[in-house]
This record gives structure tokens, C-alpha cells and sequence, in this order.
């Protein structure tokens, strides 16, 4: 048996530190990781979970429900590009029909919810939730499987302020971008 030499293959230098821009998430490959930008740097995690995608099914169908007919809930992958170095698919996002472009969404959301995964919690919490906030975006809510818990966040004066939270079997209605009640313990029922 022969020995194989690996021959490095030709390819377009990688852009320097915070430079990446959206045309560059055109040339990323189809392997099941997604891939966002946030103010240029490249953030790049795996598939979800079983019971994150269930977490998600289940908050798509409240949200649906409770739209009114100027919105509608979307779910990943969406792409929110409010600029052209920060590209974000929130888990579900909830816009104004009125802003939903051919390819993506640019315009500030009424409400991007992220569901925890051990390898985004940090990013959503902190990162994610400061670009979310800089942006623009109407409401944040952050779900934890784990808990399970919801914190919904609500932009006053360009700042997030707790607007609502709830654990385990307690009931919570949220008013914005719309009311919803819920029980996060409902939203991993199997």
C-alpha cells in the first residue's frame, strides 16, 4: 500500500480579523454549521439539538398563532443583515411583512428569540443580545431548555429592560411584539 501525500489546495486568502462582510457568507460550504457575522467577525456553530428544534417548533406555533396579520414568525435559517458585516439567523425572528426582502430581512425585527444550546449560550446572552439591542430589534427573548426558563427583553430607549420571566411550570404573558402565554415547562414536552 502507498503512502498519500495531502496537496494543499489553492484558495482565496481569508479575510483579516472583523472584515468579513456578507458577500463572504456565499462561499462557505453546506455542511450543516451555521454561519453568522456579527460586526464582521465570522461565528460559526453546529446543528442543533433534538430538543432545541423541539423548543423551537413549539415557540413557532405560539407565535404564529398570536400574530397579527402585519407580522409573521419565521424560522432559522433567516438571515438579519442590518448591515453589510452583521449577518444573525435568530432561532425565530418576528418582522413586519411589509420588511421581509426576497433573500433576507434588513430591516430592525420585532422580536428575535435565541433558544439556549451549550455551545451559543454565551453568544446569545451577551453578544447576540448587544447587537440585537444596538440594532434596533423590538424585543429579545432568550429561552433556556435546561431551566426551563424564557426572559423576555423589551428595547426602551435604545436599551433592553426585563420585561418579563418565567420557570418551570410558572404561566407568564408577554406583550411585545404582541401577547403570548406561555409555560416554558409546555415548551419541552415530548
Amino acid at each position: 500500500m502507498g503512502s498519500m501525500t495531502a496537496v494543499p489546495r489553492e484558495r482565496e486568502p481569508l479575510p483579516p480579523l472583523g472584515e468579513w462582510t456578507v458577500s463572504d457568507l456565499v462561499d462557505q460550504p453546506d455542511n450543516g454549521l451555521r454561519y453568522e457575522l456579527l460586526d464582521g467577525q465570522m461565528l460559526v456553530t453546529p446543528a442543533p439539538a433534538p430538543m432545541h428544534q423541539l423548543v423551537v417548533g413549539e415557540l413557532f406555533v405560539l407565535l404564529r398563532a398570536a400574530s397579527p396579520r402585519r407580522y409573521r414568525a419565521l424560522m432559522a435559517p433567516v438571515d438579519w443583515q442590518p448591515d453589510p458585516h452583521t449577518s444573525l439567523q435568530p432561532d425565530l425572528l418576528v418582522v413586519a411583512v411589509d420588511d421581509i426582502g426576497d433573500k433576507n430581512v434588513s430591516a430592525p425585527l420585532a422580536l428575535a428569540v435565541e433558544v439556549l444550546s451549550p455551545s451559543t449560550r454565551r453568544t446569545d446572552r451577551l453578544l447576540k443580545r448587544s447587537r440585537y439591542e444596538d440594532g434596533g430589534v423590538g424585543a429579545y427573548w432568550i429561552v433556556d431548555p435546561t431551566g426551563p426558563s424564557i426572559e423576555a427583553l423589551v428595547l426602551v430607549d435604545g436599551v433592553y429592560e426585563r420585561e418579563a420571566s418565567a420557570t418551570g411550570d410558572e404561566t407568564v404573558t408577554i406583550g411585545h411584539p404582541f401577547p403570548v402565554t406561555l409555560r416554558p415547562a409546555d415548551l419541552i414536552r415530548r
